[in-house]
Parts: structure tokens; sequence; C-alpha cells
């Protein structure tokens, strides 16, 4: 029967894949189970079917696309540790101060230049706090510049093989055939007319755009963690005797809200110009990182307790449960500051700003604190029943003198690469010993910045792919539109791969299309006796350059959530961009490659 059984999968195995992929596209399509999950359990139903064998799964993870990856994940990471986003994103707040309409055309094409090197997802998170502070100052609608932002973020992805992942899956896929690897900047010329066409289609399209006001709310208050703290002036500190607008050390997404002296609190209009003396304290409302970063320079007493900074203290993060029994009641009068060596240096009440003070907060379910103090002091946090998750706060300061490093190791990585001298692999593996060695970023933290799933997803597809070809299915696939394409033009061939390509990526994974498609683009030109290059490099860009649904691309998916977009305002938009990029692409590759 065993027998039986095998020698009918053996003989039917072409088919079989083909099926299991088929069931595959409808758990991507119907969406019960995470993509990951679903390209997993294809890749597992090959493994068992004895379609895929044990040497060509661990074959998979010699494949360096998934490396570079993770390292340019940990690259962009080290930027962010280091405060190089952060100074980046409060030079553009400046900028807009004085023409908020061209900012906004600024940060589309910054976005699209980082896009080129950076990974596109961080770039979009980091910019889209600023877009909401511009649609507050100019008051377009929110809605007309998310999507704008993530469509300038994957328009940048196409510049570079460093761009995307679905580059460099491509990549690592045609150089484990046997093909010669593309050169960092070899799809540049190309990546630019897509860029380029795409921009000026957003530009005409502009008036396609919603322009209805998001339920995002004012600018800022998406951010989770905005933390009200109080500094206190020394005596000796360098703003005794100057004005609040002289503090200088606040970034563009923090504001000082007022200052309190004596019993006595100042708010309001008067409050830049109203000169600081000692012991005055600046009620401040700021992110973590921010906040880390004081508390490790030493320069200012941070938040409000008994205790006093001490060396090895630690900062905790908790949140105060809803069976609290000091809630409604003043932070400065709960009990454990009295008890222990202890201070509330920040709380986070998110959409809600607290106050007037820190001290003067009603404490609320769900408040969020960061409390500094020594093992004792974090062992009793730990051990209160009235606090969920006490543990160590995630947030870290800024690393602000070692961002040369970081930026250097960057640009290193692109050079070395575009030259020739090192893969890009190499370069980037060898680029995080270096932020690693020097403190850019703590290792779990490098670690904790790598997507997992990701990758994950890329190696399962990559199994996936490697089971098609190994059981015929990718010959079959083959056999099938060879007739459609013989005697046909090299840019007929050339469209046809790119929209096949765009259609899918509207529908699945980037990841997963470029896995899978990949081997069916090389037997096609192998086939038919052309240059597979063009072919692959219109897969790359067709199966990143989708603009249609929000689930085309993360990116994407992170503004659709953050604008509070309709799915037919990516359709509206989408579609003609799809076309005019598209088309432009195609061209272009049957121009300068072909």
């Amino acid at each position: 029967m065993i027998d039986a059984l095998r020698a009918f999968i053996e003989a039917h195995q072409a088919a079989l894949s083909l099926i299991i992929l088929a069931a595959m596209f409808v758990g991507f399509l119907m969406e019960r189970l995470p993509a990951t999950v679903i390209a997993i359990l294809g890749a597992c139903t090959y493994l068992a079917l004895g379609i895929l064998d044990a040497d060509g799964l661990y074959s998979v993870f010699s494949n360096s696309a998934p490396i570079v990856i993770g390292a340019m994940f940990v690259l962009s990471g080290a930027l962010i540790r280091t405060g190089v986003i952060q100074r980046v994103a409060d030079a553009i707040m400046k900028r807009a101060e004085k023409h908020p309409r061209l900012a906004i055309v600024e940060v589309l094409v910054g976005a699209l230049v980082a896009s080129a090197f950076l990974n596109n997802t961080p770039v979009v998170v980091v910019l889209i706090p600023i877009m909401l502070k511009l649609s507050e100052v100019t008051g377009v609608s929110a809605k007309k510049l998310l999507m704008p932002l993530s469509i300038a973020a994957v328009l940048g992805g196409t510049l570079t093989l460093i761009g995307t992942s679905t580059n460099l899956v491509v990549d690592g896929i045609v150089r484990q055939a046997g093909m010669e690897r593309f050169g960092i900047f070899e799809i540049t010329p190309i990546g630019l007319v897509t860029a380029a066409s795409g921009m000026i289609g957003l530009a005409l399209m502009w008036w396609l755009l919603p322009s209805d006001k998001s339920m995002t709310g004012p600018a800022g208050t998406h951010d989770a963690h905005q933390y009200l703290t109080e500094l206190v002036l020394d005596e000796d500190d360098d703003l005794v005797g100057m004005t609040v607008e002289a503090f200088r050390d606040l970034p563009r997404s923090g504001r000082i809200v007022g200052v309190r002296r004596g019993s006595a609190v100042v708010r309001g209009g008067d409050l830049e110009h109203w000169t600081l003396a000692a012991g005055d304290r600046l009620i401040v409302r700021v992110d973590g990182a921010t906040l880390m970063t004081w508390r490790e320079q030493g320069r200012f007493r941070l938040g409000i307790g008994s205790g006093e900074p001490a060396e090895g203290d630690m900062v905790v993060e908790t949140m105060i449960a809803s069976n609290h029994p000091a809630i409604g009641q003043r932070l400065a009068d709960i009990p454990f500051l009295q008890k222990v060596r202890a201070r509330v240096i920040g709380l986070d009440r998110p959409a809600h700003e607290p106050g007037p003070d820190l001290a003067s907060i009603r404490i609320r379910p769900a408040d969020r604190l960061l409390v500094a103090g020594g093992p004792r002091e974090v062992e009793a946090l730990r051990d209160n029943p009235h606090l969920i998750g006490a543990d160590l706060a995630k947030v870290r300061a800024f690393r602000r003198g070692k961002a040369w490093i970081a930026i250097l190791c960057m640009i290193a990585v692109v050079a070395l690469a575009a030259f020739d001298i090192l893969s890009i692999g190499v370069a980037a593996i060898i680029a995080i010993g270096v932020i690693l060695v020097t403190r850019c970023i703590d290792s779990e933290e490098a670690w904790g910045t790598i997507d997992g799933d990701v990758l994950i997803l890329i190696f399962a597809m990559l199994a996936v792919g490697l089971a098609l070809e190994q059981s015929g299915a990718v010959a079959m696939m083959v056999g099938w539109v060879e007739p459609l394409l013989v005697g046909q033009p090299m840019w007929v061939l050339i469209f046809g791969i790119y929209f096949f390509a765009l259609i899918l990526s509207e529908l699945l994974s980037n990841n997963a299309v470029a896995a899978l498609m990949t081997p069916v683009t090389l037997a096609i030109a192998a086939q038919l006796g052309v240059d597979p290059r063009p072919l692959v490099i219109a897969l790359m860009i067709g199966a990143s350059a989708c603009f249609a649904t929000p689930i085309g691309y993360q990116t994407n998916t992170i503004v659709y959530a953050a604008g509070d977009y309709r799915f037919v305002d990516f359709v509206k938009i989408g579609v003609p961009l799809n076309i005019i990029t598209g088309v432009s692409t195609c061209f272009a590759i049957s121009f300068f490659i072909t």
C-alpha cells in the first residue's frame, strides 16, 4: 500500500506540486492564517510527500538573500539607535515651519531616496508622524499625504538592489542558478524611470486622493509612548536666567507643556518667554528614547520621588492595573514612592495629555510608568500585584556619539558593493561586526530589529520554489506558456512577466511571488533561448511596484491603518499608477537592457 502510494506520488508529483501551490494561493487570499504559516505548511507538505528531499530543504539555508536582508534590518536599526533617523526627522520639521507645503514634497522625495538604501518599512514608520504634523500645519488632509508616502517608499525600493528584500530574493535565486549576480546599481537606470513615472503619475492623480479627515487625530497622538516628565534645574545649569525658548535639547516630536515654580504651574502662550530660575521644573512631553538619553547624560534630575539617582539603578516599565488602590489619587501620593528609593521618571497615557504636572496626575488604569530604582526596588515593583508587566524598560537612550560610525558603515556597504570590491552580503556582515563592536547598537537590540516573519517566509518560499523545480512543475508551467511566447519579440515577454508578477503581488506576499516566479522566468528564458536578465529585472520591479491594494506591500498596510483609508481608496489611485509605472518600466527595460 505504502509502495503504491509512493509510486503514485512519484508518477504525478508535478501535478501534485501545482495542486499544493494552488491551495497555498487560496490560503494566502483567505488570510485565515498568517502568510508565514501558510508558506511553512506548504513546504512541510512537499517534504512529507517526498517531493522535496532533505538535502534540498537544507540547501535553501545556503541562499544569501535572507542573510543580506537580515543584515540590512540591523544596519537600519543602528541608524535609529544612534539617533540619525530622529535628527533627519527634526531637520525636516524645522524646514516645515518656514515652508510647509514645500516640505511635503521634500519628505516624499526624501522617503524615495532613503528607501533606495534602507528598509522602507522603518522609513515609513518614522515619517508618518512628520506627515501628520505637516497635515496639521498646512490644513491638507492626512489622507492626501500618507498614501503618497507609502508610494514614494515603494518606488524608492526599485532604485537599487538593496532597496527592497524582493530584489535580494530574486538575486539570490538567480545566482544559485548559475547566473551572474546583479550589481547594486545595475537596475538603477530602470528604477529611475519607474520612480519618475510613478511620482509624475501621483502628481497628476493628486485630486483622486481622499480629502476627508482621517480618524488618526492630531499629529503626535498616534505615538504610543510619549511620556510626561519633569526636568529639575540645578543652580549651575546653563538655562538658569534664560527663557524657556532657549531649551534646545527637545526633539521636534516633543514639547514643553509648562514650568512649575513652587506650587504654581505656568502654561500657555507666555510660556516661551518665561525666565527660568534654579529649582524650576520643566514639564515636558517627549518620546522614551529622548527621555532615556537625558537620564544617561545626567544633566537633569528627572521625574518625582524620594530616591536620588545612584550607580546601578535600572529603569522599569510597568502599567497600572485596574484594581490598583491608588486609582484616582495623585501620582505623588501613591504609597510606593514614599516607601522605597525610586523615582517615576515618566508617565504615558496614549491619546490623552495628563497633567498639569507629573506630581498632580490622577492615576488611571493602563497608565504606563517608567520607574528608576535599584535592584531591591525593581524586585518590589515586580512583586506588586497591582502593576502589570513590570520589567526592564525596552526604550533606550540614543547613542548620538556613535552616529558617524553607523552612517559610515551604511555608506561603506553601498560603496564596496557598488565598486564590486566585496559582495553586498559580505560587506553587510562586516558592517554588523563593526557596529556591534563599537556599540552603536547592543546585540539583543540588533537581533530584535530583524523581522523574523520576513526571513522565515523567504526561506519557506525558497523551499516551495525548489520543490516545484525538482518535481517538474516548473517545466510543466513553461510547457503551457511556451506555445504562446514562441516567436514573440522580447518586449512582449517583458510585459508579460512584469504584469503577471504585479497582479500576483497585489494579492500575495512580494517575496513569495519573487521566490515562485524566478525559477519559472529563468526556465522560460532558457526554453526560448533569450537573455534572462531583462525578464528578471521586469520580475524584480513588477513584484515590488504594486499600489492597488493595501495588502500589496507592507508599507501600504501600515498607512492603510494609520490614515483610516478605505480599500477602494487604494484601488482608485493604485490601478492607474500600476499601469503608468508598468508601461514606462517595460519600455525602459526594452530600451536599456535588450
